[in-house]
């Protein structure tokens, strides 16, 4: 586990500022560093860095958890505004999986937030400047290479998949991701992306941590107190043959194969936040989720934690990976990736969002997105697999599922 920097005692203030008409991401002052989470129009963004920590290995939730509240143990917390999210907040986003890949915590400097037509900002009083204004910049000479798995080998991992479960291997779901890079000719401007996303994708929730960037439609936790909320999205169809959304819905809806992907993901989420509730609410039937690109089977399930229940990091802990990114049973499913995707997944697929002094946050699973490092970015689409599936068919999902990152990048 690896800190920078762990400082003295600091204050920290929120307070309320008038008027609420900027586009949150319209206050980003330039690429670098840029943190977000939003949803229509609401949420947090924020720049600079206090304080970092990165873990990794199997108890990196945990360990990540341990520094964040020892960290707010040397703060003087001054909130004017006691809305959710104000005070003092990290911006998180973990690894998909033990090994490889790296988790972080970033604290930022400065955090804009917003409520309604409520508007803060939260500052720590370190003295430094924020630094120049950058205008946001498009991407220019943008083309696309095979990733780390190309399509084609990961439509053959698909086929070994469906195989094995059908000769009645375990696991009985996996859900396999494939890369695709994309090249600019000069640095890429995570802000464009996350303009372009909000926009498109309104009912998602837009995220940028640590050079990670996407919109994720699926909420793993939002803890409030004693209240505990998850989205849980499996099951996917994708306008073809002429469509319309209602029909589609009824297709969907109508899709055994899907239900039974739902059904996995449902039920592993619930049985590993049932020992944390006195009360949790599983409705017996999902709705449909419609999305610029893709339509959804989904979940919202509600629970009532017990008193003085777990902070968000330790529940995720135990809930990640549900069966909605991982599949199950688990292990198999996990061991089932490792094998068949043989590719470094880092942070997709992982927790991301944001966590405050209390415990309280939200935490989305990190999908949609791409890794953005100067003049490169590496897009990821993953599926569920069942015996049910299709490999061809899962190619074209994954393609649909490729579509708001590289919409987000073309501007178009």
């Amino acid at each position: 586990m690896t800190t920078a920097p762990l400082t003295d005692r600091l204050v920290v203030r929120s307070r309320l500022v008038p008027g609420s008409g900027t586009d949150l991401l319209d206050m980003l002052p330039s690429p670098r560093g840029v943190l977000s989470w939003i949803r229509a129009g609401e949420g947090l963004v924020a720049w600079g860095e206090v304080a970092r920590v990165c873990t990794e290995g199997p108890h990196r939730f945990a360990r990540a958890q341990d520094w964040w509240a020892s960290f707010c143990t040397q703060l003087d917390t001054r909130d004017e505004v006691g809305l959710p999210g104000s005070g003092p907040v990290a911006f998180a986003s973990l690894a998909f999986d033990e090994s490889p890949g790296s988790s972080v915590l970033v604290v930022p400097r400065v955090i804009v937030g917003r409520r309604g037509d409520q508007t803060w900002v939260t500052e720590f009083e370190t003295g430094r400047a924020t630094g120049p204004v950058v205008p946001v910049s498009r991407p220019r000479g943008l083309r696309y290479f095979d990733g780390e798995l190309p399509v084609t080998a990961w439509r053959d991992a698909v086929a070994r998949a469906v195989s094995r479960m059908r000769d009645g291997a375990a696991p009985a779901k996996v859900v396999l991701a494939h890369d695709l890079l994309a090249v600019a000719d000069e640095p890429l401007d995570p802000r464009f992306l996350l303009h372009g996303l909000a926009a498109r994708y309104p009912s998602c929730w837009t995220f940028a941590v640590d050079h990670l960037v996407g919109a994720t439609p699926e909420l793993l936790l939002r803890r409030r107190g004693t209240e505990v909320l998850s989205r849980v999205l499996a099951g996917t169809t994708w306008p073809h043959d002429g469509a319309n959304a209602g029909a589609l819905a009824v297709e969907l809806l109508a899709s055994a194969k899907d239900h039974d992907e739902h059904r996995y993901a449902v039920d592993s989420l619930a049985q590993a936040l049932r020992p944390f509730c006195t009360e949790l609410v599983v409705p017996a039937v999902p709705s449909v989720l419609e999305l610029h690109n893709v339509l959804h089977l989904a979940t919202e399930v509600r629970g009532v934690l017990h008193p003085l229940g777990p902070p968000l990091l330790t529940l995720a802990d135990a809930v990640h990976p549900t069966a909605a990114v991982g599949g199950s049973p688990t292990l198999a499913a996990v061991s089932a990736i490792d094998e068949l995707e043989a590719m470094d997944r880092g942070r997709y697929a992982g927790p991301v969002g944001w966590v405050d002094a209390a415990g309280d946050g939200e935490l989305g699973i990190a999908l949609r997105c791409a890794q953005v490092v100067g003049r490169f970015a590496r897009l990821f689409a993953g599926c569920g697999i069942v015996a049910g599936s299709d490999p061809d068919s899962e190619v074209a999902e994954a393609a649909a599922k490729l579509v708001p990152i590289r919409d987000a990048l073309e501007g178009s």
